[in-house]
């Protein structure tokens, strides 16, 4: 009874982490540049069930088969599909046509990456993410929107696996894999939206609210079985 509650904390703590993995990407469905995430589980190392029930002496092996005491969070990854475009008619938004990122330079002078060009602009009147960070040109300096003639020429780099990079705050991602990209197109006054499917959310949110059910109802039978073990079993 104690192993059956304990694989049942194990179900619902993981339950727990998809809720607030799908509230984190409802609440960043209208953040430029968002890409949504997702956890992968798999189940846990199965052991080898056995009492010594067997024999005449009721003292050898009795083998159950494999028990596989509940799942465990795999790991989390992001869809990196694009968002849509979408118009906004502000001079400091941006939004790269192709599969290059944005490159702007962190506090520690460490290059991040974005699909967010929502940018805006400091006291230099240099281009900045929301957060401050300094966007890059192609000479990996900062973009002077007062020398600026048109689109500025952005530093922007592609990843072979995207699926490799990894996550900095909510739009911005880490990596030594990238390439110098020459091809994707910079569109000025419009964004890329956040890839997030509402529809897709909620139905994942009314499937682990089911699933939240199931396992108190199975934590209600398992916690009553070990009351009645306990205050009625010892009283034969």
């Amino acid at each position: 009874m104690i192993r059956s509650m304990d694989t049942l904390q194990s179900n619902l703590n993981i339950l727990q982490k998809k809720q607030q993995n799908i509230s984190s990407n409802v609440s960043n469905a209208n953040t430029p540049g968002y890409r949504a995430q997702y956890l992968s589980q798999q189940t846990k190392q199965s052991y080898e069930m056995f009492n010594f029930t067997n024999g005449p002496k009721i003292n050898e092996q009795n083998i159950f088969g494999d028990y596989i005491f509940g799942n465990q969070i795999d790991q989390s990854y992001r869809n990196q599909e694009a968002g849509g475009l979408k118009q906004t008619d502000r001079i400091t938004d941006f939004a790269v046509l192709g599969r290059g990122y944005f490159n702007v330079q962190l506090p520690n002078g460490q290059t991040a990456y974005t699909k967010n060009g929502n940018f805006t602009v400091n006291e230099m009147n240099q281009l900045t993410t929301q957060e401050g960070y300094l966007v890059l040109d192609r000479a990996g300096q900062g973009i002077d929107l007062t020398t600026q003639r048109g689109t500025p020429n952005f530093a922007l780099t592609t990843f072979e696996n995207e699926s490799e990079m990894t996550s900095f705050g909510q739009t911005l991602y880490l990596s030594n894999a990238g390439q110098d990209d020459n091809q994707s197109l910079v569109q000025e006054k419009m964004l890329e939206g956040s890839n997030v499917s509402m529809v897709a959310e909620m139905t994942n949110l009314i499937e682990t609210a089911r699933q939240f059910e199931t396992n108190q109802k199975a934590l209600h039978a398992s916690d009553e079985t070990l009351r009645y073990a306990t205050t009625q079993v010892g009283k034969a």
